[in-house]
């Protein structure tokens, strides 16, 4: 479909990844989208959303029929959507995975998000887990990291854990920062990036761009499209938030259009 402004304006950072994306992913949160809205998100911007997340056990509210709607809209726009991390660990806790599957299947679910952030799991369950969602025909993320700064994982269990994922061929491995951005990963109370951390991940990883970072504040997003390039996947956005990513991403707003400016000046 033509965009507009084709004709006139070249979008200055070229290379964007299409659908479906191997990397570059944009992961957005969803903490209450109605039909509606959904609706009007997807009409608009369906081609730069690769997943949706209904966040924490948000899911766990709806109406059954609503939720299939939900799912089935954003499945038939090419959106993977996926039930939070959370209620996953909850499914485990209550030695439920099984049936939580099978209904996250039943509800039209096409994603998982695989995390332990709140309770402790060792890596045979998490593995089992991975391995589990994907024989139900899942496409499986993983998130690493815990919510409670105070537990905060090492480097170097950061990085076994993040090779072991890879290594069970998750879509994604998900730096943790929840929704807020704030306090948690690699971000400090004020939600800026914590440089050396990120790059001690970033370096640190067989392939960086395994990674999906957590990053729902805006200045989060233009430092690591800054450091990791425009295709870096980026999780926890704000639904309101995806074309003002999208437009950082390809340089169509001032903070990475001067980036792309500096490098061509004598536009050719």
């Amino acid at each position: 479909m033509k965009k507009a402004w084709e004709n006139v304006i070249t979008i200055p950072v070229g290379g964007r990844s299409h659908k479906p994306r191997k990397n570059g992913l944009t992961m957005v949160i969803d903490k209450n989208l109605g039909l509606n809205r959904l609706s009007d998100l997807i009409s608009i911007a369906s081609d730069y959303i690769d997943v949706v997340k209904l966040t924490f056990g948000t899911s766990a509210f709806y109406n059954e029929n609503l939720l299939k709607d939900k799912n089935n809209m954003l499945t038939a726009a090419g959106i993977d959507v996926m039930p939070g991390g959370t209620f996953l660990e909850i499914a485990i806790w209550q030695r439920a995975l099984d049936n939580y599957l099978k209904s996250a299947r039943d509800l039209g679910f096409s994603a998982i998000e695989v995390s332990d952030g709140s309770i402790d799991m060792d890596l045979p369950t998490r593995k089992t887990a991975i391995q589990k969602a994907q024989e139900a025909g899942f496409t499986v993320f993983t998130e690493v990291g815990k919510k409670d700064p105070g537990e905060a994982l090492s480097l170097e269990e950061t990085l076994y854990i993040i090779a072991e994922d890879v290594a069970c061929g998750v879509k994604k491995v998900i730096i943790e920062a929840r929704e807020a951005g704030k306090g948690v990963g690699i971000f400090d109370k004020e939600g800026k990036i914590k440089q050396d951390e990120m790059e001690e991940i970033y370096s640190g990883v067989a392939d960086p761009e395994q990674l999906m970072w957590e990053a729902p504040i805006k200045n989060q997003q233009q430092a690591l499209i800054l450091r990791c390039g425009h295709n870096v996947s980026l999780g926890n956005i704000p639904p309101d938030d995806i074309l003002a990513l999208e437009a950082l991403r390809q340089g169509v707003r001032g903070d990475t259009l001067k980036q792309a400016y500096l490098a061509n000046k004598d536009w050719k």
